[in-house]
């Protein structure tokens, strides 16, 4: 199925509609295992009825999460509403998987502390971001260095979840430690720039055909470059591109287990981490939720249950005999 024409036209119609990567590649998984459920049955002749009888399957026999059986559900509206022309209708009875109610993990100021002591140089940059900026981890290695405003203190975050922009803090922390990543980027841009095989660096969307001068631009290199420049999806040139999740992760985890964490400790938990003791700290509500990016209010008030109050607010009967 990887040579199949059809799959290939939900490619082009989603680079058309601008998707981004990471979106194309979950919505072509979920095209394609609805295909096999119905034994490679075309989707032009699946109904509302086998979708309906899919998203039962994937909750149901295979225990997805809330989440994941919604991200399946996206992929099918677009593939019948965008590459099919035939949007389906109201969809028959679907066992919708169950969203558990959990607290975010939130590291305490002195384990963000520790772990910042066991990172270095752009390590060390990157992780005072996601702490200090409330970052996701995509949005800190796509950060331009134009998004970078040491004036005002801020940084805008471009394209976000639900193609949104905004803007966020820079912490004088932050600030110290990315004048010196860029100076160690703009050294290696002025030696690319004398290199007449050097393509530039990858641009959003429909940009380079627009502003084609743009990719050798130093305004619009990444902040966290990569080490390999990998080729482009659709025009195949090989050009600069910001380093890969992964290779962050495993760092992050190399310093998570050196300052003996405890805790599921993730990347997100950073941003966990900022919301909560900025919360802690006095502010209000909305003025986290404008930082974090968050749709609705409700998403942010979950920090509010894992705030470090039970101690001052509470005290156990346990003290008292």
């Amino acid at each position: 199925m990887a040579k199949s024409q059809f799959i290939q036209l939900v490619r082009n119609t989603l680079r058309a509609n601008q998707y981004s990567y990471q979106t194309e590649k979950s919505y072509v998984f979920w095209i394609k295992d609805f295909i096999r459920f119905h034994k490679m049955e075309h989707p032009q002749n699946l109904y509302e009825q086998d979708i309906s009888d899919y998203l039962t399957y994937l909750a149901v026999s295979r225990n997805v999460s809330s989440n994941t059986q919604n991200q399946s559900l996206n992929a099918l509206v677009f593939l019948y509403k965008q590459v099919l022309g035939n949007p389906f209708g109201k969809l028959p009875s679907i066992q919708r998987a169950k969203k558990p109610k959990r607290l975010p993990t939130v590291f305490s100021r002195q384990e963000i502390s520790n772990i910042f002591s066991c990172l270095e140089d752009e390590g060390l940059t990157l992780a005072s971001l996601l702490y200090g900026s409330g970052l996701r981890i995509s949005e800190a290695l796509r950060l331009r260095v134009k998004d970078v405003d040491f004036t005002n203190s801020s940084i805008t975050v471009r394209a976000s979840k639900g193609d949104k922009d905004r803007t966020t803090i820079l912490s004088e922390h932050s600030s110290v430690l990315l004048h010196n990543q860029l100076k160690s980027c703009n050294a290696v841009f002025i030696l690319n720039k004398h290199d007449q095989s050097w393509n530039g660096v990858h641009l959003p969307k429909a940009l380079g055909t627009k502003y084609p001068s743009a990719h050798f631009h130093w305004g619009w290199q990444f902040v966290f470059p990569s080490r390999t420049n990998p080729p482009d999806l659709i025009t195949g040139v090989r050009r600069g591109f910001h380093r890969h999740p992964r290779t962050v992760g495993k760092l992050l985890n190399s310093a998570f287990k050196q300052a003996n964490i405890a805790k599921h400790a993730t990347s997100h938990a950073f941003r966990h981490s900022f919301a909560t003791h900025i919360l802690e700290d006095g502010y209000d509500i909305r003025t986290v939720q404008e930082l974090l990016g968050h749709k609705n209010v409700e998403t942010t008030q979950i920090y509010t249950h894992v705030m470090n109050k039970g101690a001052n607010a509470v005290k156990s009967p346990l003290d008292t005999l």
